[in-house]
């Protein structure tokens, strides 16, 4: 009798045992289902992002909530905006600038082409303060080589200055540039002064794969380039 007893104790205690044990591998299998799914998430925005690269505009978040530097899309704003990002174009193709439209700084927010980014915001002081800023257009990432081609066209208030990367034989600009990049992580430098309250300076970004250029070669095929326009104030009264 007491030996029926143990064997029924000891198959109640198997019995929990192969419960718990099939409860953990279940557990187990559902965080690893959870883990690959967000690794996947991960990957494809890490993939799009490398792939197709991106512009973004940043104003100093402290100089918006204490000093009021805002972006904007279009000349009115009704809420203040330290960051803004450009729509991105897919497989972009090299094209000549001059084919770009006359019309390019006259649309506000994203308005690509088939085969350009262009970007069109507002640097508005909201606040009270006269100020002066400075602004600078950095690359975060480059890859195969695409920034030996790349054209960046900057609008400011309708004066255009077209911007490239210095010749690859170190002799100087392009011949279709204005300016050189003043390095090799930083674009062009822009700044403002006596800026009044409710002051509006208007900015159009454009970028594209100059065609004409002697390294637009089949091995930059497939490259990406990351950009970031970032503001920031340097003097208030």
């Amino acid at each position: 009798m007491e030996e029926k007893v143990r064997d029924v104790l000891e198959l109640r205690r198997k019995s929990k045992e192969v419960k718990r044990h099939f409860i953990l591998m279940r557990v187990l299998a559902l965080l690893v289902i959870i883990l690959i799914l967000l690794l996947a998430v991960a990957y494809a925005i890490s993939y799009f992002y490398d792939k197709f690269g991106s512009f973004t505009v940043k104003v100093n978040k402290y100089d918006m909530v204490h000093q009021g530097l805002t972006l904007s899309e279009t000349p009115e704003y009704d809420r203040s905006n330290a960051v803004l990002n450009a729509n991105i174009v897919y497989d972009m193709t090299n094209i000549s600038g001059e084919d770009l439209p006359a019309n390019i700084d006259k649309i506000n927010g994203s308005h690509n082409g088939d085969n350009y980014i262009a970007y069109t915001f507002y640097l508005i002081n909201c606040g009270d303060d006269t100020l002066s800023y400075t602004g600078e257009m950095n690359i975060e990432n480059v890859t195969k080589g695409v920034d030996e081609a790349i054209r960046i066209a900057v609008y400011k208030n309708g004066e255009k200055t077209v911007y490239g990367k210095t010749k690859s034989n170190g002799t100087g600009k392009e011949s279709d540039c204005d300016s050189e990049f003043l390095s090799s992580s930083v674009v062009m430098r822009t700044s403002g002064d006596s800026f009044k309250a409710k002051d509006k300076d208007k900015y159009t970004v454009v970028i594209w794969l100059e065609g004409n250029d002697p390294d637009c070669l089949d091995n930059i095929i497939g490259g990406t380039m990351k950009l970031s326009m970032s503001f920031k104030i340097t003097e208030s009264t």
